[in-house]
């Protein structure tokens, strides 16, 4: 197979790149990452390109998540992974670097075998105020 597709997800779905496919239906298509940040790390993506979370439709989204959800049952039975991150990032700004709408299933082993992104600083619940009716407000 020879396509011109210039997306990688794209061509992994139509067959012209290779990838180790760990399950697929008629919306999506799961295959290993590349680039394993954990043993069993895997990425699912909607068979049609999408560039983002603006980009895809809801009902698209819920079909690689229902994906997501059962290769994340796969890959807890067969890795016996006691654990399981979900991360998504939607343009460059979340460190998205391929621009075809993805989830990653990242297996846990230990509360060590990764570093979390971000840290947390919680703040009082009144200061959040302001910031809700913002985004309340909204289309």
């Amino acid at each position: 197979m020879n396509s011109s597709a210039p997306c990688v997800f794209c061509r992994i779905v139509d067959g012209s790149e290779p990838a180790e496919t760990i399950y697929e239906d008629d919306h999506s298509i799961a295959f290993l990452n590349i680039a394993q940040a954990t043993k069993g790390h895997t990425l699912v993506v909607p068979r049609k390109h999408r560039n983002d979370l603006t980009d895809i439709e809801a009902d698209e989204a819920a079909a690689v998540m229902r994906a997501a959800v059962q290769v994340s049952k796969q890959l807890t039975y067969a890795l016996q992974a006691p654990g399981i991150n979900l991360w998504h990032a939607s343009g460059e700004s979340a460190w998205q670097s391929v621009f075809h709408f993805h989830i990653h299933v990242v297996p846990r082993y230990t509360v060590t075998d990764l570093t979390p992104p971000w840290t947390e600083a919680e703040l009082p619940l009144g200061s959040l105020s302001n910031l809700a009716d913002q985004i309340r407000q909204a289309p």
